[in-house]
């Protein structure tokens, strides 16, 4: 149940700083070595506030990490929810779309990383027809391929083909030409990756992509206007600590500009 007043989207962003440099050891790359932080904003929006920031390290599984921090703390905090989420394709991994879709129910409006399109000419994984009722894949020549249930690695079904059925399958040089079957895998948590492809090109995720451009203004200002190319505190908690503060000015004037209104103009007086 979303609060009345939240926010109806919101939106996760991140900046990568560089507070600490280090001189180079022996056999590291070129040039000074250094600590980088990333700065990670949740975002209203609708009227551009920040509502919540976390210090991360400069890692994607990091910033994702962060994000739910965010997310969690900012329903604890103040009882808001989002209706959806507006993220890049960094966001866009299974178990944080798996995280959004059945853990908080969260539209994501988020592009899914998806690496399964191939580019030898074979067919793809969006080429085969999911059938979520009996739980099989419907290969283009008709067939069928069923999962024994294992979880590989934590993370992935696989749907294999029968041998049979490819040998004498007239579309095997397109399918699996340098394997006797063809098998498919499907991450456990596809189910959320397909509620986000859902998303995709609607209306509402169009509208997000849009809000998502005012984003980008917040982290110019950061960098050009409060000058916050470098931290000048050391450590997780000093990183913390400047983007709360460079936040809270950023709020401030935004604050400032939605509330403030123009004085009255005076009418002009004759003799």
């Amino acid at each position: 149940m979303i609060r009345p007043g939240a926010p109806p989207a919101t939106s996760c962003r991140s900046l990568s700083r560089h507070p600490i440099r280090q001189p180079s050891g022996p056999g590291a790359h070129k040039g000074p070595a250094f600590f980088a932080y990333s700065d990670n904003y949740l975002i209203d929006v609708k009227f551009g506030v920040i509502v919540d920031v976390e210090a991360s390290r400069a890692i994607r599984q990091a910033e994702v990490g962060a994000a739910k921090t965010m997310i969690e703390r900012t329903e604890e905090r103040f009882g808001l929810k989002p209706e959806r989420l507006a993220a890049d394709t960094a966001y866009g991994a299974a178990p944080m779309l798996n995280w959004l879709v059945e853990e908080k129910g969260i539209a994501p409006h988020i592009p899914v990383n998806d690496k399964s399109i191939r580019e030898d000419g074979t067919f793809s994984r969006s080429d085969f027809r999911y059938d979520p009722t009996n739980d099989i894949y419907h290969c283009p020549g008709g067939k069928l391929l069923r999962t024994s249930g294992t979880v590989h690695e934590g993370k992935t079904l696989l749907y294999r083909a029968s041998k049979l059925d490819c040998d004498v399958c007239p579309l095997k040089p397109q399918c699996c030409p340098k394997e006797p079957s063809r098998k498919v895998p499907r991450d456990i948590h596809e189910h959320a990756r397909d509620v986000a492809r859902s998303f995709a090109g609607t209306e509402g995720f169009e509208q997000s992509r849009r809000e998502r451009k005012k984003i980008e203004m917040r982290f110019a200002h950061l960098k050009r206007i409060l000058r916050l190319d470098r931290l000048r505190l050391r450590g997780p908690r000093g990183a913390q600590d400047e983007f709360v503060l460079a936040a809270i000015a950023q709020n401030l004037k935004r604050l400032a500009t939605l509330v403030a209104r123009p004085p009255p103009a005076q009418a002009l007086s004759t003799a």
